[in-house]
């Protein structure tokens, strides 16, 4: 793609020749990585029009970056940027004890510091990655969305696509979650009822913002969500962890005085304990009694393996006091960044006014390609070959778990894509994840998912969402023998 006139410009009062800003211009943008090898420079006379300078002042600046390798001269076709370019920066280094701009006193970093950094980004060159929240890909229908994308972008559609919808949202991928996604979870909502966001993550930022004040009081699962905890510490909430036990967050242990209790009733993140329903009833009744609300994230509803899943807490609720947070992240794929909270109108009309201020809207191609891809069953038979998919490794992981030993911290856990696993005694998690690394398997410690991080070096998670049922019994075998020998 030819580099348009208009990314270069000249200050006529800088007292420096402009031939010499024109050649420190194209050198810094070469640098930068804004120009890169092979793309074409407008032609002199089109660039001279645009300075406002004479057409010799910019060939001559084009004739040394030419002599010094940066751009390549090819004839009857102009000026390209040099395939051999060497990556240096020909303008002037920073004199010796030019101060520095003070960053640090102009913000805390406290978002930089809620984050997490132990995550391994290029998880696909492992050979037994055993790490949460990623899709296989093999498990994807990528002629199905590719031609749900082609029909979003077809001329009968893309007039609508093209426009910004301001505070709005595709009324037909709207339609089809509350038709198909929501009654699954017993949930009947209307439009004014649901708002579409960029996955879980952002949604629970958007609940977190309208909810709590600075200080405010809320209850948290021990061990939890990292992300969550995360968003949290940002918004400086006081946060109150409450242990789980075997059957989820005990009601009569939630501390009083909290604007809002967070939990993961379905699959209870990390431990993939499943809340009874006479629990959720009454964390209900006390949410009434008391005057919290309920934020509910079944990101992980469509991975039950022993039976039709628990009804939602939303679908049980009477008093209005539920948030619902929903994603599709893990039944389409991470990449897809869209999501959806179904609350109180008053709560979407809140949460709405701010996605506007933030991001407007989810983009609407991706909205659109979405609903085709629910309307026309292409989801259903995904989420129905990823069941099947994921129902076999768990039938081997659990096999592979027993044989080598290893000890099931949740073992009457039924749903999700994952394991809670414990360490021996005095092993800890984030020294047998690093051993793990140099023998090819990524696991995930414990101690991120703890209000106390001491807490959780005695457990780790294993995901097999992103890793073949062949390879599980290697990588679990070698997790069994770094167990077997702390110190190699």
């Amino acid at each position: 793609m030819p580099i348009p006139p208009d990314a270069f410009f000249l200050d006529h009062a800088a007292g420096l020749p402009l031939q010499v800003q024109l050649r420190r211009q194209i050198i810094a943008a070469v640098t930068a990585g804004r120009f890169r090898a092979g793309e074409k420079l407008p032609s002199t006379r089109a660039l001279a029009r645009h300075l406002g300078v004479a057409r010799v002042t910019v060939a001559q600046a084009f004739a040394e970056l030419v002599s010094t390798d940066y751009l390549a001269s090819r004839d009857r076709s102009g000026h390209y940027i040099s395939d051999s370019i060497e990556r240096r920066l020909e303008a002037e280094p920073p004199a010796p004890g030019t101060p520095r701009f003070d960053w640090d006193s102009q913000f805390e970093g406290r978002f930089a510091r809620a984050q997490r950094t132990d995550r391994e980004r290029d998880w696909r060159r492992f050979a037994y990655p055993f790490v949460y929240g990623q899709a296989d890909p093999a498990l994807v229908d990528h002629a199905a969305w590719r031609d749900c994308a082609m029909r979003a972008l077809g001329r009968r559609e893309f007039d609508s696509l093209t426009g910004d919808l301001y505070d709005a949202d595709d009324p037909e991928l709207v339609d089809h979650i509350a038709r198909q996604i929501l009654p699954r979870r017993g949930i009947s909502a209307g439009r004014d009822e649901i708002l579409l966001t960029m996955g879980a993550q952002n949604a629970l930022w958007l609940v977190t913002q309208v909810l709590l004040r600075p200080g405010a009081s809320c209850a948290i699962e021990d061990p939890s969500y990292p992300g969550q905890r995360e968003i949290l510490l940002a918004s400086r909430a006081r946060i109150l962890p409450v242990p789980v036990d075997a059957r989820g967050l005990p009601p009569d242990a939630i501390p009083p005085g909290v604007a809002a209790v967070f939990t993961t009733a379905s699959h209870q993140c990390p431990t993939n304990s499943t809340m009874p329903l006479a629990r959720r009833k009454e964390l209900l009744a006390r949410a009434q009694a008391q005057g919290f609300a309920v934020i509910e994230d079944d990101y992980e509803f469509e991975m039950s393996f022993a039976g039709a899943p628990s009804p939602a807490l939303k679908a049980i609720d009477r008093a209005g006091a539920v948030i619902y947070i929903g994603s599709f992240s893990k039944s389409v794929f991470p990449g897809v960044r869209l999501g959806y909270v179904v609350a109180d109108p008053r709560v979407i009309a809140e949460a709405r006014a701010l996605r506007g201020m933030v991001l407007r809207h989810p983009p609407g191609h991706m909205q659109r390609t979405l609903a085709h891809f629910l309307s026309l069953g292409h989801y259903d038979a995904q989420a129905n070959r990823m069941r099947r998919a994921y129902a076999r490794r768990r039938e081997v992981m659990l096999a592979a778990i027993a044989q080598q030993g290893l000890r099931l911290a949740s073992p009457e856990a039924t749903g999700g894509s994952s394991f809670w696993l414990a360490t021996p005694e005095g092993v800890d998690s984030a020294a047998l994840a690093a051993r793990l690394k140099a023998r090819e398997v990524l696991i995930e410690p414990g101690a991120p998912f703890f209000a106390l991080a001491a807490r959780g070096r005695g457990f780790f998670r294993l995901a097999y969402s992103s890793i073949a049922a062949e390879r599980i019994p290697e990588g679990i075998r070698r997790i069994a023998e770094a167990l077997r020998d702390p110190a190699g």
